[in-house]
């Protein structure tokens, strides 16, 4: 693969890596704008693209980057946009026209401090709930939280190969600290990735239908290449037209949310630490998992029964797995740098009357392994 990094072992920065996945993956096409902390990864696709062939568009705001992504998946071209927080805000419209058109496309959202404009520089974890439930109406995304370089390097090129298999948007929730972090990542073989190609349709175009109602997802026809296909942000019909018809209505949004609800245990993903005999179960992910992976293993030395569940997809959650290991505990413990987000997650889906307890961070700051310990500690009553 020509213009791209070579297969091997390097020290670099998470939103770089993050870059370096996307062209390995296919991207071809990266409109942005500037926003700190994601910043490098529009910097770097400024100048990579144009190597292996591809295009860079600084466009004049968020809402005009999602809507040049979609447009150029439309056309065929795998394609990606990062942000961070107002800017993540300003797409939330074209996350639901994503949905709606069925255009596979990648948002990466370096998390950062807020609300609002809040610490451009220092980390968050805030928009788990708004990557989910930021646009109107029934509708599913996929989100990844990677907790290091190599993850963030890994997990965009399951957010393309996902938007590609399932025709939906997916997105990448890094957060500053894994954006600014530099760390080993270990490029394999490309013979060793998998990258996923959307599939096209076979039956000729005057039998083809965009959105045809018999496939889960669709073939997609890509615009230019001989199809009529009508892209409608309405209620549509198989055929792309826009439709008032309640059995219409019915069947494409239902169609809309099983492709994920009905995948949701090939697609979620999660880690457990030490969870065979924990009493105490903790919840964390992105940075926070890596100070809460230290306080286990200290805790664990000094005998403390206590473990680590970190999902590693915000969605969908791995519920399943949760409620099993709810089961088994006497307490859980949510670290997060919000004031309460993956929480809700946690006592909606903890299987029985446990005592779950919530360890909010200030956004900007990450919680050091010592912060959980004590509040750990706390709880044992130690």
């Amino acid at each position: 693969m020509p213009g791209l990094l070579k297969p091997g072992k390097y020290f670099m920065q998470g939103n770089i890596a993050i870059a370096e996945a996307a062209l390995i993956a296919g991207c071809r096409f990266y409109a942005g704008y500037p926003i700190t902390p994601s910043n490098e990864i529009a910097e770097w696709m400024s100048r990579r693209l144009p190597e292996v062939g591809g295009v860079f568009i600084q466009m004049e705001d968020e809402i005009g980057s999602i809507v040049a992504v979609l447009g150029a998946s439309a056309a065929g071209v795998k394609a990606m946009t990062a942000t961070s927080g107002p800017g993540f805000s300003l797409m939330m419209e074209s996350v639901g026209l994503a949905s709606m058109m069925e255009i596979p496309a990648v948002i990466v959202n370096v998390m950062r401090a807020g609300p609002s404009t809040g610490i451009p520089t220092l980390v968050g974890q805030g928009d788990i709930m708004q990557a989910k439930w930021g646009s109107h109406g029934d509708y599913e995304i996929v989100a990844y939280l990677p907790n290091s370089v190599q993850e963030a390097f890994d997990m965009v090129i399951k957010a393309f190969n996902t938007a590609e298999k399932y025709r939906i948007l997916t997105m990448v929730l890094a957060d500053q600290v894994i954006g600014h972090m530099i760390g080993k990542l270990v490029v394999p073989d490309y013979s060793e990735i998998e990258i996923i190609e959307r599939e096209k349709p076979t039956a000729p175009p005057d039998q083809y239908l965009p959105f045809d109602s018999r496939y889960l997802i669709p073939p997609m026809a890509i615009a230019g290449a001989g199809y009529r296909v009508n892209y409608d942000s309405l209620t549509h019909d198989d055929r792309g037209y826009p439709s008032v018809d309640k059995e219409v209505s019915f069947r494409l949004v239902q169609r809309l949310v099983r492709k994920i609800r009905e995948n949701e245990k090939l697609i979620a993903e999660w880690e457990e630490l030490e969870t065979d005999d924990a009493e105490i179960l903790i919840v964390a992910y992105g940075c926070t998992s890596r100070s809460a992976r230290e306080a286990v293993k200290k805790l664990r030395r000094e005998g403390v029964r206590v473990g680590l569940y970190r999902p590693k997809t915000a969605w969908p959650f791995p519920w399943w797995r949760l409620r099993e290991l709810s089961e088994r505990v006497d307490k859980i413990i949510v670290v997060e740098i919000n004031m309460g987000q993956m929480i809700h997650l946690v006592r909606e889906y903890s299987a029985r009357d446990i005592e779950i307890i919530h360890a909010p961070y200030a956004p900007g700051y990450m919680p050091d392994p010592g912060y959980i310990i004590d509040i750990v500690n706390k709880v044992r009553g130690s």
